[in-house]
């Protein structure tokens, strides 16, 4: 079993940034992922995609984010990073971190974000 700690959530100004960062583990053992992303859920709406890196680098955001958000993450595919500026009032949900290696799927507990006008 995976386990996805995320940290960097929290409450921000419209305008201002902050970074999510995620990292995989099993057990005592670090785990390499084939994607790594990031998704978000507003209050009463589905949760929504908005960002994956791939092994081999490749990325895609969503168009709401495009040019203001960036994804990263380590070499070993453990860890992601989400660095969001410029934010919006209409970027806070809570951000839950996203796994995939072959075919099982995990997710983080969540982050909340939220941005205040």
């Amino acid at each position: 079993q995976v386990q996805l700690e995320e940290s960097g959530g929290g409450l921000v100004e419209a305008g201002g940034s902050l970074r999510l960062s995620c990292t995989a583990s099993m057990g005592y053992n670090s785990v390499r992922a084939n994607v790594l992303g990031w998704y978000r859920q507003a209050p009463g709406k589905q949760r929504e995609l908005v960002a994956t890196v791939t092994r081999g680098g490749s990325t895609n955001y969503a168009d709401a984010v495009k040019g203001r958000f960036t994804i990263s993450r380590t070499s070993a595919m453990t860890t992601s990073f989400l660095q969001m500026n410029n934010l919006k009032p209409e970027d806070t949900a809570v951000y839950y971190c996203y796994f995939a290696r072959d075919s099982l799927v995990y997710w983080g507990q969540g982050t909340q974000v939220t941005v205040s006008s």
